[in-house]
């Protein structure tokens, strides 16, 4: 399987795995918590995969990058939290960032 494909699927379910720890309020909602304990061992199961490609450093950081800036957009889609054009400004440096490093060549 490529790289950019597992390291796809790991982003996905940290992803989901964060949204549902949201929705989860606090390990109290069966169907939420359940999926938290599913996609966060999946997410780095598939992260160390993509490690044995990938160095450590440009791994983590479009992982956690892409991630972080997914979250802040469902945050404030699906749980009604402030996306100032501040922070929209940030997540846009992230998401070149990560570009960057994709275009560098270390990327998958």
């Amino acid at each position: 399987m490529p790289v950019a494909l597992v390291l796809g699927t790991a982003i996905a379910a940290e992803i989901v795995g964060t949204t549902a720890l949201r929705a989860s309020h606090g390990f109290t909602r069966l169907i939420p918590s359940l999926v938290v304990v599913t996609m966060y061992p999946l997410s780095f199961y598939l992260l160390s995969k993509v490690l044995e490609r990938m160095t450590i450093g440009v791994t983590y950081a479009i992982w956690s990058g892409v991630g972080t800036a997914a979250i802040a957009v469902i945050g404030a889609l699906a749980f009604g939290e402030s996306l100032s054009l501040v922070k929209i400004g940030f997540l846009a440096l992230v998401i070149v960032g990560v570009v960057g490093l994709q275009l560098s060549g270390s990327g998958p």
